[in-house]
Protein backbone atom coordinates (compact mmCIF):
# COMPACT_ATOMS: atom_id res chain seq x y z
CA UNK A 1 0.00 0.00 0.00
CA UNK A 2 1.19 3.69 -0.33
CA UNK A 3 2.78 5.04 2.82
CA UNK A 4 2.60 9.11 3.74
CA UNK A 5 4.89 9.88 6.17
CA UNK A 6 3.43 13.24 7.89
CA UNK A 7 4.78 14.86 10.27
CA UNK A 8 3.20 17.45 11.91
CA UNK A 9 2.94 19.79 15.12
CA UNK A 10 -0.24 20.07 16.26
CA UNK A 11 0.03 23.82 17.08
CA UNK A 12 0.68 24.68 13.39
CA UNK A 13 -1.85 26.54 11.51
CA UNK A 14 -0.53 25.57 8.62
CA UNK A 15 -0.85 21.67 9.29
CA UNK A 16 -4.49 22.55 10.31
CA UNK A 17 -5.32 23.89 6.62
CA UNK A 18 -4.06 21.38 5.20
CA UNK A 19 -4.91 18.25 7.31
CA UNK A 20 -8.57 17.44 5.98
CA UNK A 21 -7.10 17.72 2.40
CA UNK A 22 -4.37 15.36 3.48
CA UNK A 23 -7.08 12.62 4.19
CA UNK A 24 -9.22 13.64 0.97
CA UNK A 25 -6.03 13.11 -1.14
CA UNK A 26 -5.20 9.79 0.73
CA UNK A 27 -8.24 8.13 0.43
CA UNK A 28 -8.75 8.95 -3.19
CA UNK A 29 -5.40 7.20 -4.00
CA UNK A 30 -5.84 4.41 -1.30
CA UNK A 31 -2.91 5.62 0.74
CA UNK A 32 -1.91 5.20 4.36
CA UNK A 33 -1.09 8.43 6.43
CA UNK A 34 1.21 7.34 8.49
CA UNK A 35 1.29 10.48 11.54
CA UNK A 36 4.69 11.38 12.81
CA UNK A 37 3.52 14.48 15.57
CA UNK A 38 7.39 15.84 16.63
CA UNK A 39 9.17 18.15 18.02
CA UNK A 40 9.84 21.35 16.14
CA UNK A 41 12.14 23.02 19.02
CA UNK A 42 13.33 19.08 19.29
CA UNK A 43 15.58 19.74 16.29
CA UNK A 44 13.27 20.96 13.24
CA UNK A 45 13.81 24.57 13.96
CA UNK A 46 16.86 24.63 15.80
CA UNK A 47 18.89 22.61 13.24
CA UNK A 48 17.89 24.21 10.12
CA UNK A 49 18.41 27.64 11.22
CA UNK A 50 14.45 28.66 11.55
CA UNK A 51 13.57 30.68 13.87
CA UNK A 52 10.12 30.46 15.87
CA UNK A 53 7.53 32.63 15.44
CA UNK A 54 8.55 35.49 17.96
CA UNK A 55 11.68 35.71 17.06
CA UNK A 56 11.12 35.99 13.88
CA UNK A 57 11.51 39.74 12.01
CA UNK A 58 8.61 41.68 11.99
CA UNK A 59 7.73 42.05 8.72
CA UNK A 60 7.77 38.18 8.48
CA UNK A 61 5.80 37.71 11.43
CA UNK A 62 3.08 40.44 9.29
CA UNK A 63 3.20 38.95 6.23
CA UNK A 64 2.72 35.38 7.77
CA UNK A 65 -0.73 36.38 8.83
CA UNK A 66 -1.68 37.90 5.47
CA UNK A 67 -0.99 34.10 4.01
CA UNK A 68 -2.96 32.69 6.64
CA UNK A 69 -5.75 34.69 5.80
CA UNK A 70 -5.18 34.09 2.19
CA UNK A 71 -5.31 30.65 2.43
CA UNK A 72 -7.97 30.32 4.73
CA UNK A 73 -10.36 32.51 2.66
CA UNK A 74 -9.33 30.52 -0.87
CA UNK A 75 -9.87 26.66 1.35
CA UNK A 76 -13.09 28.20 2.88
CA UNK A 77 -11.57 26.86 6.58
CA UNK A 78 -12.49 28.71 9.87
CA UNK A 79 -9.06 30.47 11.33
CA UNK A 80 -8.39 32.73 14.31
CA UNK A 81 -5.63 34.20 13.19
CA UNK A 82 -4.47 34.92 16.41
CA UNK A 83 -5.69 32.92 18.70
CA UNK A 84 -6.06 33.58 22.82
CA UNK A 85 -4.00 30.47 23.47
CA UNK A 86 -0.87 30.46 20.98
CA UNK A 87 1.73 30.24 21.27
CA UNK A 88 1.25 27.32 23.21
CA UNK A 89 3.18 23.91 23.68
CA UNK A 90 1.74 21.43 22.01
CA UNK A 91 3.45 18.38 23.82
CA UNK A 92 0.86 17.21 25.44
CA UNK A 93 -1.68 17.58 22.06
CA UNK A 94 1.44 15.80 19.96
CA UNK A 95 1.63 12.88 22.63
CA UNK A 96 -2.14 12.19 23.06
CA UNK A 97 -2.23 11.89 19.22
CA UNK A 98 0.22 9.71 19.36
CA UNK A 99 -1.51 7.29 22.08
CA UNK A 100 -4.90 7.72 20.21
CA UNK A 101 -2.95 6.06 16.73
CA UNK A 102 -1.69 3.20 18.91
CA UNK A 103 -4.46 2.04 20.83
CA UNK A 104 -7.27 3.15 18.11
CA UNK A 105 -5.60 3.71 14.85
CA UNK A 106 -4.81 6.01 12.52
CA UNK A 107 -8.15 6.75 11.65
CA UNK A 108 -8.96 7.72 15.08
CA UNK A 109 -5.79 9.52 15.67
CA UNK A 110 -6.38 11.67 12.17
CA UNK A 111 -9.74 12.80 13.51
CA UNK A 112 -8.12 13.70 16.93
CA UNK A 113 -5.78 15.54 15.37
CA UNK A 114 -8.27 17.51 13.05
CA UNK A 115 -10.37 18.30 16.64
CA UNK A 116 -7.71 20.02 18.50
CA UNK A 117 -6.32 21.98 15.81
CA UNK A 118 -9.27 23.25 14.98
CA UNK A 119 -10.02 23.78 18.50
CA UNK A 120 -6.98 25.76 18.65
CA UNK A 121 -7.50 27.67 15.30
CA UNK A 122 -11.44 28.24 15.16
CA UNK A 123 -12.58 27.25 18.37
CA UNK A 124 -10.03 29.67 20.23
CA UNK A 125 -9.22 26.72 23.01
CA UNK A 126 -6.48 25.63 25.25
CA UNK A 127 -4.67 22.64 23.52
CA UNK A 128 -2.07 22.89 26.37
CA UNK A 129 -4.51 22.41 29.13
CA UNK A 130 -5.44 18.52 30.29
CA UNK A 131 -8.63 19.10 30.71
CA UNK A 132 -9.82 20.68 27.26
CA UNK A 133 -7.37 17.61 25.34
CA UNK A 134 -9.17 15.08 27.53
CA UNK A 135 -12.65 16.81 26.71
CA UNK A 136 -11.54 16.55 22.47
CA UNK A 137 -10.44 13.02 22.86
CA UNK A 138 -14.50 12.41 24.50
CA UNK A 139 -15.92 13.82 21.63
CA UNK A 140 -14.20 11.94 19.32
CA UNK A 141 -15.01 8.89 20.76
CA UNK A 142 -12.13 8.01 23.06
CA UNK A 143 -11.49 7.97 26.21
CA UNK A 144 -10.11 11.35 27.09
CA UNK A 145 -9.09 11.35 30.54
CA UNK A 146 -7.30 7.68 30.59
CA UNK A 147 -5.70 8.72 27.74
CA UNK A 148 -4.74 12.02 29.27
CA UNK A 149 -3.68 10.39 32.34
CA UNK A 150 -1.54 8.05 30.20
CA UNK A 151 0.29 11.24 28.10
CA UNK A 152 3.86 9.65 29.66
CA UNK A 153 3.73 6.64 28.22
CA UNK A 154 4.01 8.63 24.77
CA UNK A 155 7.05 10.09 25.53
CA UNK A 156 9.72 7.66 23.86
CA UNK A 157 7.72 7.79 20.49
CA UNK A 158 7.57 11.53 20.63
CA UNK A 159 10.89 11.38 20.99
CA UNK A 160 11.50 9.06 17.86
CA UNK A 161 9.73 10.91 15.67
CA UNK A 162 11.68 13.93 16.27
CA UNK A 163 14.79 12.05 15.97
CA UNK A 164 13.13 10.39 12.49
CA UNK A 165 12.11 14.25 11.65
CA UNK A 166 15.55 15.21 11.95
CA UNK A 167 17.11 12.20 10.04
CA UNK A 168 14.40 13.36 7.07
CA UNK A 169 15.36 17.14 7.27
CA UNK A 170 12.11 18.21 8.14
CA UNK A 171 12.52 21.47 9.12
CA UNK A 172 8.78 23.03 9.20
CA UNK A 173 5.32 21.65 9.66
CA UNK A 174 3.26 20.14 8.22
CA UNK A 175 5.65 18.23 6.17
CA UNK A 176 4.57 15.14 4.10
CA UNK A 177 7.33 12.29 2.46
CA UNK A 178 5.74 9.90 -0.18
CA UNK A 179 8.69 7.34 -1.69
CA UNK A 180 11.55 9.32 -0.08
CA UNK A 181 10.51 12.78 -1.90
CA UNK A 182 9.25 15.50 0.82
CA UNK A 183 6.84 18.17 0.07
CA UNK A 184 6.81 20.81 2.80
CA UNK A 185 3.66 23.16 4.19
CA UNK A 186 0.00 22.77 2.77
CA UNK A 187 0.13 24.68 -0.30
CA UNK A 188 2.33 21.78 -1.29
CA UNK A 189 -0.08 19.11 -1.26
CA UNK A 190 -1.05 19.20 -4.70
CA UNK A 191 2.43 18.42 -6.02
CA UNK A 192 1.99 15.11 -3.22
CA UNK A 193 -1.37 14.52 -5.35
CA UNK A 194 0.37 14.21 -8.60
CA UNK A 195 3.17 12.51 -7.06
CA UNK A 196 0.83 9.18 -5.78
CA UNK A 197 -1.20 9.90 -9.18
CA UNK A 198 1.97 8.26 -10.77
CA UNK A 199 2.44 5.12 -8.79
CA UNK A 200 0.25 2.27 -9.95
Amino acid sequence: MKTIDYYLSPSSPWAYLGHQRLIEIAARHQAEIRMLPMDLGGGGFPGSGGLPLAQRAPQRQAYRLVELRRWANHLQVPLNLQPRHFPTPGHDAARLIILAQQAHGSAAALKLAHTIMQGLWAGDRDIGDAATLAEMADSCALPGPQLVKDLAAADAAYAENTQRAVEAQVFGAPWYTYLGEPFWGQDRLEFLDRALATEA
